[in-house]
């Protein structure tokens, strides 16, 4: 019978070697799970050797193909937070990480979801860890949460880890719902405004129009101008309406090149009431996705690189990783992060207070609330503020149009009394 070599860790955190007889690998895992261990590496001390040369080029082919990527939908952020809390709850109650996973295997009803568990399970039968397994899907798994299920099989408390990637996720999502929130109304009264100005333009103003050359008088300057926007929509809208999805397009995709997304993130920044609320976002979850990576073990500086490639802006983003190059240098976070002057001194200086209390996660945690509450207050101000401008602006045009048809009414009845 084979003997298979294994590396796994106890509930406790032991880490423990040792080797097994059973027929294959499958049975391997099956009969690590049975004894409550969490397993790392299993192996056939024979045929790994065998298979070494060619591991290599299979991760090449399985690279250039694709096929791993592309055979499993990517999961949305609310699909995430569910699996997460669902295999939480698992492991919390004692259930083996085999065991879970052939669970969520057989009651997911989400086919994203379903496929993904599916090939995780797979992964882990091979004989991969967890983060390891996560790691071959980064559409779905951010280096963050890869980097924190890691620090959880290091510290043999997954569940606690995945209760901290819970809680972390819930805030970003709630964030960006408030953000989302914050923009429907304006939304909405821009779409209707603009549907009702386009249908006055397109079919209501021609029909006056065959009305007023009938009659052959004078129209007053409002009217000529109202009749000239009205005929070019008629006219030209067609090529008008291509001409804004080029744009659109060219525009997303020069967004897309990283010259044009440091261009259009630092125009965020500078924009009157829209900077306030990107700052608040981006700030907050600086703070908490770094207080929850070092509380749970992760270096500095492996933290500081995940953070850079999670806070959303790219001029944050360039101020972090030159903070990190001179944290490589030995000096503190709060130090480099104030000397750029991109980072608020609220922000450093909170920062520094843990720095020197030893309590660094803490200090994170309390920036991470106190930025949550000014993005709430900056959400309230940006939709009190930008509700009645919307319903200003759709008043102007909307009043525009009818005042140029009744001036041109006025002056025809006028006339007819003389």
């Amino acid at each position: 019978m084979p003997k298979f070599s294994y590396k796994a860790r106890s509930r406790s955190g032991e880490r423990l070697d040792g080797t097994v007889d059973v027929p294959d690998r499958r049975a391997a895992l099956l009969h690590l799970e049975r004894l409550g261990l969490v397993p790392i590496t299993v192996s056939e001390p024979a045929a790994a050797a065998a298979a070494a040369p060619a591991a290599p080029a299979a991760r090449r082919v399985a690279r250039l193909t694709g096929r791993r990527r592309r055979s499993v939908p990517r999961m949305k952020l609310r699909e995430l937070l569910i699996f997460t809390r669902e295999v939480r709850d698992l492991l919390a109650s004692g259930m083996t990480l085999g065991d879970t996973l052939n669970t969520l295997t057989r009651h997911q009803t989400h086919k994203t979801q379903q496929q993904l568990v599916t090939a995780l399970r797979d992964k882990i039968i091979e004989g991969s860890s967890l983060s390891g397994a996560l790691a071959q899907w980064p559409d779905s798994f951010p280096t963050l949460y890869v980097s924190m299920v890691r620090a959880g099989e290091a510290s043999g408390d997954m569940a606690a880890v995945l209760e901290g990637l819970c809680r972390h996720f819930e805030r970003v999502a709630e964030a960006r719902e408030k953000v989302l929130m914050a923009m429907i109304y304006p939304a909405i009264i821009m779409i209707v405004g603009l549907a009702t100005m386009l249908f006055a333009m397109i079919f209501v103003v021609p029909r006056f129009v065959i009305v007023f050359r009938d009659l052959g008088s004078s129209l007053p300057v409002p009217t000529l101008i109202l009749m000239g926007l009205s005929n070019l929509l008629v006219r030209w809208g067609w090529l008008l309406l291509l001409t804004v999805l080029a744009l659109g397009w060219l525009g997303r995709r020069a967004l897309r090149r990283p010259r044009g997304r440091r261009w259009w993130d630092g125009m965020q920044l500078r924009l009157p009431l829209v900077r306030h609320i990107v700052t608040a976002n981006a700030y907050a979850h600086f703070a908490r996705t770094l207080g929850v990576l070092l509380g749970n073990g992760v270096p500095v500086l492996q933290a500081l690189e995940i953070v850079e490639h999670t806070v959303g802006n790219q001029v944050l983003a360039d101020e972090i990783r030159e903070a990190r190059d001179r944290v490589t240098d030995g000096t503190t976070i709060s130090g480099p992060l104030a000397a750029g002057k991109i980072f608020p001194p609220l922000l450093t200086d909170m920062l520094a207070v843990g720095e020197k209390t030893g309590d660094l996660s803490g200090a994170l945690g309390h920036i991470a609330r106190r930025y949550d509450g000014e993005l709430d207050r900056n959400i309230k101000i940006f939709t009190s503020v930008l509700e009645p401008m919307m319903i200003l602006i759709m008043a102007v045009v909307v009043g525009f149009i009818a005042i140029s048809l009744l001036l041109a009414v006025f002056d025809m009845t006028s006339g007819l009394k003389m």
